[in-house]
């Protein structure tokens, strides 16, 4: 997946399925695989794998006196100098001023037309229907739907999903 996008209500387990994906948290099922090799801590060094995917825990962003989007985007940058092979991004417009979050959408967006493989937990509907190639639906922590974002959106298999679409449309 070169672009992933995890849309859906809170506790849902957008987060947790991040957190899980940089064994920040125990999975209770599934795989996890980069570049086709399932990784797990039992057969792999796990800081080591997140040093080469660009995943560390937490990050001091400086100055401090950017503004929010800024913040993100040398967040982004910071991130980028580690020469990822994923980014994971948990909303990250969700503290911003609506005029700032153009910035940090248009920053992704071009990381995706440059191949970045990333997955991405966000509300916006416009950038995840532009910008993913895959778009996950979740709900109560289990995939509801996944599915390209023509089919996602113009052909839900769900009702849940259509009544998610008509809601997040309609903000």
């Amino acid at each position: 997946m070169k672009d992933g996008d995890c849309s859906s209500a809170s506790g849902s387990g957008k987060s947790t399925l991040l957190r899980c994906l940089n064994f920040l948290e125990k999975r209770e099922g599934g795989r996890i695989s980069i570049r086709r090799e399932e990784i797990s801590p039992e057969t792999h060094n796990i800081n080591n794998v997140r040093q080469t995917v660009g995943l560390e825990d937490k990050a001091n962003v400086y100055p401090s006196k950017l503004s929010g989007g800024q913040k993100q985007r040398v967040a982004i940058a910071r991130s980028l100098a580690m020469k990822p092979d994923i980014m994971l991004f948990d909303e990250p417009t969700s503290a911003l001023d609506p005029q700032l979050v153009g910035e940090v959408l248009a920053t992704m967006k071009e990381l995706a037309d440059e191949g970045m493989t990333m997955v991405v937990v966000t509300h916006e509907m416009g950038f995840a229907r532009e910008v993913a190639d895959w778009i996950v639906l979740m709900d109560d922590g289990r995939i509801i739907e996944r599915n390209r974002p023509s089919e996602f959106f113009d052909h839900p298999k769900e009702q849940r999903i259509k009544e998610f679409l008509q809601v997040t449309i309609l903000k």
